[in-house]
């Protein structure tokens, strides 16, 4: 299994823009890899980017988990992949599989969706079940960060959606997929952050492109952003804030 031990990632990041080191800031970022048309070498140059960084993970498709975890085992950058991405609309069994498989091929963070359709019928049990059958899945092996898709939501379901993801037991909760016509906000990270308790973290992903986005959703309390940016804005910071 790639990277460190999963439970050091249950604890909670304390992070201000007026003291973040490089170090806590390249720690917030999931290097996102997940664009369907990335072939191989570029799944190999993102894994080679996100070491040389030092990022908190890297977040790529199902297929590409064993090479990743191949690529990243000799260092703690930890490998993530998506459940039920990134419609959110497969089955439980199904989620539940793909989690045990991504495990079984050395991921350590399930980044799952959802089900969006379920949620905007108000069937609130099963959405809870779906997540809970994962974080289950997952154990001590993983842990779950539960996307919402927030552009098609309403703030009630927003709210709803993070406080079914908490109550089942996931790590985070995710604003969006990144395929969706909208991202992160900071209205919605602010709706979120207050939606689950302070053992939730809240994961930013879709539209953090700049460093100063970044500075600007860690100051709502968000401690993990998908990127694919990740160059640019760590090389902004290291010349912004030259020694931290």
């Amino acid at each position: 299994m790639a990277g460190t031990t999963v439970g050091t990632q249950h604890e909670i990041p304390v992070l201000s823009r007026d003291t973040l080191t490089y170090l806590q800031t390249a720690k917030t970022i999931d290097h996102s890899l997940l664009k369907p048309e990335l072939t191989e070498a570029d799944v190999v140059a993102g894994c080679e980017l996100a070491r040389r960084y030092d990022v908190a993970s890297v977040c790529v498709r199902p297929c590409d988990v064993p090479l990743a975890a191949t690529l990243l085992a000799d260092c703690d950058v930890l490998v993530g992949t998506v459940i039920g991405f990134p419609h959110g609309a497969n089955t439980t069994a199904t989620k539940v599989f793909e989690a045990n498989d991504a495990i079984a091929n050395g991921a350590v963070e399930l980044d799952m969706v959802l089900n969006i359709g379920r949620l905007r019928s108000g069937h609130d049990e099963a959405v809870g079940r779906d997540i809970a059958a994962v974080v289950e899945a997952a154990g001590d092996r993983a842990i779950v960060k539960v996307i919402l898709e927030n552009a098609y939501l309403s703030d009630d379901e927003k709210e709803r959606g993070s406080r079914l993801a908490a109550a089942a037991g996931a790590a985070f909760v995710k604003t969006s997929t990144g395929f969706a016509p909208s991202g992160a906000t900071r209205e919605d990270l602010r709706l979120m952050r207050a939606s689950v308790p302070a053992d939730v973290q809240v994961k930013a992903a879709g539209g953090v492109r700049t460093l100063d986005a970044l500075l600007d959703v860690i100051d709502v309390g968000v401690t993990r952003i998908g990127a694919t940016a990740t160059a640019a804005i760590l090389d902004e910071f290291r010349r912004r804030f030259p020694g931290r």
